[in-house]
């Protein structure tokens, strides 16, 4: 007995702070609202209604996935590089973006502006003060005071999201929430998914809106289901309206037709989601670069010969903007478990 009732105490004392801790990850849990503004601070222009417009899309992945990492979500082992590899990363990626100061729009995924796995650095501060005179919107989209895994290392304090550049101010900015999460607790610790909306005058008095967006991952589809469903009502009741949209970012799935094979690269059929047939509806365009992956498989560093690879990043045209071109950008993930890709298209009224 008197060996037992220690033991007893400790494992009372454990389950006790275990549950204090879901306790207070509850009532912290991020509860976003459906749509909520974002300020915009100035006075919106008006675009062309054929305007040729240049845009990039890059999911970073914090500056904590170069070509050296594996991670743990995905089979590997590692949580975040050092501080100096994520400084380093950082770098890396505002000098390949850096290039593209020229262009209309940069929509960038998994911007960290405070994690303990980027060693709380506000990516958002870094990145923008390499692009004077562009204006920076920031939807969060993970905000959770301490993720407990791995257990050997923690991932700690997320605060994370999505930022897009503009080079031309916009009238309005919305966060929209995506529906569905995962079960309790784990949702506690997981994204709170949304899509950031910028929305632009156009001469012929309808607007371009540029959606950046990041949905679901590692789940069984139904996040990613019911986030398409949504996703699909709102860009169908926009173009309605008559207006132009073009979406970029991280789908998480890859576009329809797309052939299961990469030039020197191994194609990544694990899990493989292809986006529905004609989604949105027939006449919107997927433009992808079908000659690069954009992402690769993070359960082991990377190695082009070996390595899982896939597009998953890529742009939606609404039927009334026509696509000049598309290209990823090689980097041989070397910042990033992602690669860039840039889009020119033009508005073109019907």
């Amino acid at each position: 007995m008197r060996i037992i009732r220690p033991i007893l105490y400790v494992v009372l004392s454990l389950v006790g702070a275990f549950a204090i801790f879901l306790l207070y990850a509850t009532i912290d849990d991020f509860k976003p609202e459906d749509r909520s503004s974002v300020a915009v601070e100035d006075q919106s222009e008006i675009l062309s209604d054929s305007a040729v417009l240049n845009l990039l899309i890059w999911n970073i992945g914090y500056a904590g996935l170069d070509a050296s990492m594996d991670f743990f979500y995905d089979g590997g082992k590692q949580m975040r590089p050092s501080e100096e590899g994520v400084m380093s990363n950082l770098d890396g990626i505002c000098s390949t973006l850096t290039p593209y100061g020229n262009f209309d729009f940069i929509l960038l995924q998994e911007v960290d502006r405070n994690s303990k796995r980027s060693y709380h650095k506000n990516q958002i501060e870094t990145i923008g003060q390499e692009f004077a005179g562009f204006k920076i919107y920031f939807g969060l989209n993970y905000d959770v005071f301490f993720v407990p895994i791995p257990l050997s290392n923690p991932m700690g304090k997320v605060e994370s999201g999505l930022m897009t550049l503009t080079k031309h101010i916009p009238a309005e900015v919305d966060r929209y929430s995506f529906p569905g999460n995962y079960s309790w607790p784990m949702k506690l610790f997981m994204l709170d998914r949304c899509f950031l909306v910028e929305r632009h005058p156009v001469s012929n008095g309808k607007e371009l809106l540029i959606i950046n967006t990041h949905n679901s991952a590692y789940d069984d589809g139904s996040l990613r289901t019911q986030q398409m469903e949504t996703l699909e009502k709102f860009l169908l009741t926009e173009y309605e309206k008559g207006n132009y949209i073009i979406v970029g970012g991280d789908w998480n799935q890859t576009p329809y037709g797309l052939n299961p094979e990469l030039p020197a690269h191994q194609f990544d059929t694990l899990n493989l989601t292809y986006i529905e047939e004609n989604y949105p509806a027939p006449a919107w365009t997927w433009a992808f670069d079908p000659s690069a992956p954009t992402n690769r498989r993070v359960t082991t560093p990377y190695h082009q010969s070996t390595s899982l690879t896939t597009i998953i990043d890529c742009y939606l045209l609404s039927p009334n903007i026509e696509l000049g071109n598309v290209n990823t950008i090689h980097t041989d993930f070397r910042y990033s478990d992602h690669q860039p890709v840039q889009l020119q298209a033009r508005l073109s009224p019907i």
